[in-house]
């Protein structure tokens, strides 16, 4: 008897049917989707102008692999679901990766990733911010009326002692706080910070720089900006009133501002008793806090529901309904939350480095990668299901697809397998 070519695997029959698993299917990669977000990459030219700006000083003859190898090797990892260096061991023989990173051989081990990233500093940061607000400006055909940059901060756990970390009141743990700045999809900033400072910290000198820089290419666009009450600083409040920047920031409860809605509270929860549906009554009124420099317009929302009162106050410089300014135009700050969450998805909070920098690039690639997706809603599913789909959605939809690699001497040809998802 001749020697069977194939090593086959039985399992149990399916309904009479036989069935056999073999392992010929060739060289085969889980993340056929790269090379979609590969020509993304191209046509926004996000990751070659991010490695343009890096210092990279190591010896020319010396390198194996180039900075934007390694920038695409590690941007399209965390696209594909790969969030730690160790990952690198396997994946950097994948074809996909290879291809989609722009090499021929074997990429960066984790070990040369790892020495990549504790030589990033200050000025790579700074210089990958003004990348991401670029890019945010290439995104435009043409100069928006209006745009409003959404000021946030949230908390990234650390991993141990590391450089910079502290223990906060407020998430009551150890932990980084990143400042976030948006406008609508496109993020701006991605700012790492100690958490052992106000919420607020260095908000302003970003303000001032985002303003100037947007200026300079749309002069005629009007700026807003929007926060929670974290940013409820006079500096900011009063820099805004100088250089024509309108806002609407919360304000944090306090006695004073209480007292002035107290009739409009009461009559609330008089409305609430009678009817027994939520009331929302909302009234505007002059205040200025001991710290501020001169009186602003504050809004207050008084609502009662079976939960009890519920007093919301806003501080702004825009003319306007009350009620609308709350409901249409600070209420809509909640979306930045959910692009906070795709930054999760994106494992910005993977800040798990000892060096400081190191931890500030980390979410710098992360911005990066979640650029790359909002490149893809934006040029690839512009009308399709997958227009507002998350980063999550979009890994598990478009990039997670498998691929069986066929190499020759003059080409390489995926073979995708598409599947129904349930």
């Amino acid at each position: 008897m001749g020697k069977n070519k194939r090593d086959w695997i039985r399992f149990t029959r399916s309904k009479g049917r036989r069935v056999e698993a073999d392992f010929d299917g060739g060289e085969v990669s889980s993340d056929g989707g790269l090379l979609l977000l590969r020509e993304v990459d191209r046509q926004l030219a996000l990751t070659r102008r991010a490695a343009a700006v890096l210092d990279d000083r190591r010896q020319a003859g010396k390198v194996a692999h180039e900075a934007m190898s390694m920038l695409r090797q590690r941007v399209y990892g965390l696209c594909a679901g790969w969030e730690d260096l160790n990952d690198a061991q396997a994946l950097r023989f994948d074809s996909i990766h290879q291809i989609a990173a722009g090499s021929g051989s074997a990429l960066a081990s984790a070990s040369t990733l790892c020495r990549f990233e504790n030589r990033q500093s200050r000025a790579a940061a700074w210089a990958i911010n003004a990348v991401l607000v670029d890019s945010f400006i290439a995104a435009h055909a043409k100069p928006p009326a209006v745009i409003t940059l959404d000021f946030d901060a949230t908390d990234a756990p650390v991993h141990g002692r590391q450089e910079g970390y502290f223990f906060h009141g407020y998430y009551d743990h150890h932990c980084f706080l990143p400042l976030y700045v948006f406008c609508g999809d496109h993020l701006l900033v991605a700012y790492l910070r100690r958490s052992n400072a106000d919420a607020a910290r260095h908000a302003a000198a970003i303000l001032k720089l985002l303003v100037q820089r947007i200026r300079q290419v749309w002069p005629r666009t009007k700026i807003v900006l929007r926060g929670d009450s974290g940013f409820c600083r006079d500096l900011m409040l009063t820099w805004c009133d100088r250089h024509e920047v309108k806002y609407i920031v919360g304000v944090a409860r306090n006695r004073r501002l209480l007292d002035h809605a107290s009739e409009l509270m009461q009559e609330a929860q008089t409305g609430f008793e009678q009817t027994g549906a939520k009331q929302r009554l909302f009234t505007a009124f002059d205040y200025a806090a001991g710290s501020w420099r001169r009186v602003r317009w504050v809004i207050a929302k008084a609502e009662h529901s079976a939960k009890g009162a519920n007093p919301r106050f806003i501080v702004t410089n825009i003319v306007g309904d009350a009620q609308r300014l709350y409901d249409q135009r600070y209420c809509a700050r909640g979306e930045m939350e959910n692009r906070i969450k795709e930054q999760m998805m994106l494992f910005a909070d993977r800040v798990s480095a000892h060096r400081w920098w190191a931890n500030q690039w980390r979410i710098l690639l992360s911005a990066l990668a979640y650029t790359l997706m909002v490149g893809l809603r934006r040029l690839a599913l512009r009308g399709t299901a997958l227009a507002q789909a998350t980063c999550a959605t979009l890994r598990l939809k478009l990039v997670k697809i498998g691929a069986v690699i066929v190499r020759s001497a003059t080409s390489v040809r995926g073979c995708f397998r598409l599947g129904r998802r349930r």
